[in-house]
């Protein structure tokens, strides 16, 4: 596992204990974590590597000023070094992080879900079942070369809900995390936040990019995501989400990933 010193290690010392980070001198390292021994949620941290977040089994809530990210079935969630950030688990998750140094490699500048290809995956696996201090011109320091090569490849996929810190658009947000079947129209919210409607209408779209059904449908996606992932079944998620059937929920999900939540997992 790893340790951090400085002000983030009295945050993350539930997870992190072996390996200090702002020490390591490679251009990559990886290493697995089993949320069923530590805490589910890790505070709001930061930390000069990029990170990659990877789930085994599970899922996890990935938090920055900007946006919200779930980490579903062959992605990832990439964070650049220097970004404040918060991880929320479910029970069974286990991850894998790629932690990737400063210039080890051309890679967003900004948060987003990566795709993984298969190669990828295996090789992040392996990265994490060897020491940390490998030799660089060794065989696992040339694996590393071409995983970061491969890893500047993968496609970005649009799995985030764009956030805001503008209190009106944090306080709905956080308004439908904790109740997301809450069916209020944009009307309804206006009047929730003292706004009128037309008002509301463009601060949504000047703050997060989308319009207000546009995101709360991605809302649901995310959460849905994140509730299957931990095992929940359809027909509950379709529920809690306020759905009046699971098949109307499925047809959002089909229409959002372009298959049903079922194939989605089995994948």
């Amino acid at each position: 596992m790893i340790s951090k010193s400085g002000q983030s290690a009295k945050l993350l010392r539930s997870c992190y204990d072996d390996v200090d980070l702002d020490q390591s001198d490679r251009p990559a390292f990886a290493v697995h974590l089993d949320f069923s021994d530590y805490e589910a949620e890790v505070p709001q941290h930061q930390h000069k590597e990029g990170q990659l977040i990877l789930a085994l089994h599970g899922a996890v809530t990935c938090r920055t000023e900007n946006g919200i990210w779930i980490v579903p079935p062959d992605c990832g969630v990439w964070i650049p070094g220097g970004v404040p950030h918060s991880n929320q688990v479910t029970s069974n998750a286990r991850l894998s992080y790629l932690f990737v140094q400063p210039g080890a490699a051309t890679l967003p500048q900004e948060c987003c879900t990566l795709s993984v290809s298969p190669m990828l995956r295996e090789m992040i696996l392996r990265l994490a079942d060897v020491p940390v201090n490998y030799a660089p011109d060794g065989h696992v320091g040339r694996m590393v070369r071409v995983l970061l090569d491969e890893l500047a490849q993968m496609p970005i996929q649009g799995l985030d809900l764009p956030a805001s810190d503008h209190p009106k658009i944090a306080a709905i947000t956080a308004a439908l995390m904790a109740e997301p079947s809450n069916r209020r129209t944009l009307v309804d919210w206006a009047e929730h936040v003292a706004m009128s409607e037309r008002s509301l209408k463009r601060l949504m779209v000047q703050e997060t990019g989308l319009t207000f059904g546009r995101w709360r449908r991605q809302l649901h996606l995310v959460i849905a995501l994140r509730e299957l992932a931990s095992g929940a079944t359809v027909q509950r998620v379709s529920s809690d989400l306020g759905y009046e059937s699971a098949t109307a929920f499925i047809v959002m999900f089909k229409k959002a990933l372009g298959t049903t939540p079922t194939r989605y997992f089995a994948g």
